[in-house]
């Protein structure tokens, strides 16, 4: 299965986890030696690692992790390229992406019914450092023009799609405008993506697949993609 790709950063100590969220551990809980078998014992949140939001992550009656089809999960990819390779220059720290830079895949968006489009900053190579929380973000009206295509899903290799707030003060009152403008249409978001380069020519589809946890507001993926028929 070489054709396939991993979209997944590693779910380990070194992981960059969203200020504020639970801390993740993965310790034996039952070892060969001692009892015949070996079991972990896993903590972690459920925006650990690369993982998707429900539209309830925000919206107070948005639809719940496991109430969203799977068919929002698996399709066809638009990788849009916002790195030198794509845009000319690297993005800067805390960059606002405006829709100008995206305008260019506005009809590959509409072209192709509920399109997965994948943000591709070249931020995942930061994964572990503090400069991961300085990655760009997406503007509300590119926000905005993102889900009037028909995207169902939108996903990027950053923490967020949003600005990250490090100060606990202002980060109580900061908006979350991205979020709120796509979970409140119903579009899924992706996040901590890795690897997009990999995909960026030719035809991918990709699966995003959440587990199926009761009510829950996100769960961790195993992010993967393959060119389109091979499979």
């Amino acid at each position: 299965m070489a054709n396939i790709v991993d979209l997944s950063h590693d779910l380990d100590s070194g992981l960059s986890i969203y200020p504020g969220d639970p801390t993740f551990s993965s310790c034996p809980h039952l070892t060969l030696e001692a009892d015949g078998v070996n079991v972990q014992s896993i903590s972690l949140g459920s925006h650990a690692g690369t993982h998707v939001d429900a539209p309830y992550h925000f919206i107070a009656d948005g639809k719940k992790i496991h109430e969203i089809p799977l068919s929002t999960f698996v399709g066809r990819a638009i990788v849009a390229d916002l790195t030198e390779d794509g845009i000319g220059r690297e993005l800067e720290d805390r960059e606002e992406i405006q829709w100008e830079a995206l305008a260019r895949y506005e009809e590959a968006m509409a072209s192709t019914k509920d399109t997965i489009l994948l943000l591709r900053t070249g931020w995942s190579r930061y994964w572990g450092t503090p400069k991961y929380f300085n990655h760009p973000y997406v503007s509300c009206e590119a926000a905005r023009r993102i889900v009037a295509a028909g995207v169902r899903l939108v996903g990027v290799d950053a923490l967020s799609p949003d600005e990250t707030i490090l100060d606990e003060a202002q980060a109580a009152t900061f908006s979350y405008p991205f979020h709120k403008i796509a979970l409140g249409a119903g579009v899924a978001i992706a996040e901590n993506l890795t690897n997009l380069e990999a995909i960026r020519h030719g035809n991918w589809v990709v699966s995003l697949v959440p587990l199926k946890l009761i009510g829950s507001d996100g769960s961790p993926v195993r992010a993967c993609a393959w060119r389109q028929g091979t499979l």
